[in-house]
């Protein structure tokens, strides 16, 4: 009998998650992240299977205090993404999520990514390769089309293929995907947002979990969009203007939970520091996740300067950031 997905209780994905970005969503900016938030769904970079099973760099570390956290995966190869699954799990993360949403270049030159729309029996392979193997869920990240295949059927039918190996659960990026053409910036702001079409999927399919993805920047959008579907993926927002994070918990979870403010969240970060500091990793390392944390402040730009300016020196440590938060008016 086919393993089935386990959903922990309560349903921590149920609302809101920050989404996977490259070169963005390291460890380091997960853990700040986490302090605007104890209820977001975080996701990692998308790591590749390869790179999991061959690479000497461990591409797994991270802190459990960051939990819960998504690894995404990029991959096509069945057995290589059970493997990566397995790891995974046993070190700790909440979700496993197939990448079938990237669309550059050297995504689909690895035969993974949005490309994978057009091959849905083998996404469901892998979906049911992984499932079999763990008790986390399993999920897809995925585009409303790509190139000319863009269609409603054709959206529906590779969901319809997906979940009959049971996969009960979708994020949307409600934009298509040009192959080529198109860089994966471009692709991120070109093609015409339709969140129709996934109000409409959710309607279709109301026995499993959509979240939708794309343009999303505000606390009252994310409660528009939560009356058509059932979670919510904010990406560039998020990492840009972190304060937004300290919203989420009070707005969308728990009417008593804080709001937490930036200059709070930065100074809970302070232990965190100086323990990275304590194993050899750079100040710059962690700061420049940090440096949109006072998005519309005033005193953002010396907040920023100062810390581009000095997080990079030999030696620098946790009493750079102390200095920035000065030029920093109070919350």
């Amino acid at each position: 009998m086919q393993n089935q997905p386990h959903f922990p209780t309560p349903y921590y994905r149920g609302r809101f998650s920050v989404a996977p970005m490259l070169d963005w969503t390291t460890r380091h900016c997960r853990y700040f992240h986490r302090q605007f938030s104890k209820q977001a769904l975080l996701y990692t970079e998308m790591v590749t299977a390869q790179a999991i099973i061959h690479a000497k760099y461990d591409h797994l570390a991270f802190d459990l205090a960051e939990n819960p956290v998504a690894l995404q995966l990029g991959g096509s190869d069945p057995e290589q993404l059970k493997q990566c699954a397995i790891l995974a799990e046993q070190r700790g993360y909440q979700e496993i999520n197939l990448n079938v949403g990237c669309p550059s270049d050297r995504v689909q030159n690895g035969m993974f990514g949005a490309c994978l729309m057009a091959k849905a029996d083998l996404v469901a392979d892998c979906v049911q390769a992984m499932q079999s193997a763990v008790q986390i869920p399993v999920t897809v990240k995925t585009r409303i089309g790509i190139d000319e295949l863009d269609s409603y059927d054709f959206l529906c039918d590779f969901v319809q293929k997906v979940q009959a190996v049971g996969c009960q659960d979708f994020i949307v990026h409600a934009r298509k995907a040009w192959l080529s053409g198109l860089s994966p910036k471009q692709n991120r702001e070109i093609p015409p947002l339709d969140y129709e079409r996934v109000y409409q999927l959710k309607r279709d399919f109301p026995h499993l979990w959509i979240s939708i993805n794309g343009g999303i920047k505000t606390i009252a959008e994310i409660q528009t969009h939560l009356q058509y579907v059932d979670g919510v993926m904010v990406g560039r927002e998020a990492y840009q203007n972190p304060s937004l994070l300290g919203e989420i918990d009070q707005a969308l979870f728990d009417p008593n939970a804080p709001i937490i403010t930036a200059h709070q969240a930065v100074r809970n970060m302070f232990p965190y520091i100086e323990s990275q500091l304590s194993q050899g990793v750079y100040l710059n390392h962690i700061v420049r996740h940090i440096l949109g944390a006072f998005q519309n402040c005033k005193g953002a730009r010396q907040w920023r300067r100062h810390l581009s300016e000095n997080a990079c020196k030999p030696n620098a440590g946790v009493d750079v950031v102390e200095t920035a938060l000065g030029f920093v008016e109070q919350d």
